[in-house]
């Protein structure tokens, strides 16, 4: 499964989000800025947090980016879905019933083995990344990591 690049910037930053203060806000430009990525392609991303409840957002000067609700309460699946939707990656084009070596439709009255396989591999992806928040990823990192996001991210105030 390959998934767009703006998968990882979400997922760092919602990541970057959850290691600062409840209630502190980032901007876009400060957080393409912490990660080196277009400020106008990042906004529409998270602008599709904000619409997936991921995130909020307030406007002023003050105004950024902040989690929705606490980091344990938010999965990986509903960042990456937030942007990517759910859909099962795989497509079964039956294509077992095509060309010189097409079963007959007798013989596919049962659903084609792979689409099961695959089924199931994506399921386990999906519960995989339901069973891991936030507040998971942020605890697996280096303490050094946190205390750096929280030092370029946060504004004087």
């Amino acid at each position: 499964m390959k998934l767009p690049e703006t998968t990882e910037w979400v997922l760092h930053c919602a990541t970057a989000l959850a290691q600062l203060p409840d209630g502190q806000t980032v901007s876009t430009g400060q957080l393409a800025e912490h990660f080196g990525i277009a400020a106008p392609y990042l906004a529409k991303q998270l602008a599709q947090l904000v619409r997936h409840g991921v995130l909020t957002a307030t406007t002023g000067p003050r105004g950024g980016f902040r989690l929705a609700r606490a980091p344990g309460d938010i999965s990986i699946l509903e960042v990456v879905e937030a942007v990517d939707g759910g859909t099962d990656p795989y497509i079964c084009r039956e294509i077992r019933q095509q060309g010189r070596g097409a079963s007959t439709p007798d013989a596919c009255t049962e659903p084609c083995q792979l689409v099961i396989i695959m089924g199931r591999a994506h399921e386990a992806w999906r519960e995989s990344l339901r069973a891991t928040t936030l507040a998971d990823v942020v605890e697996s990192l280096p303490p050094e990591v946190p205390f750096n996001t929280r030092r370029l991210l946060i504004r004087p105030g």
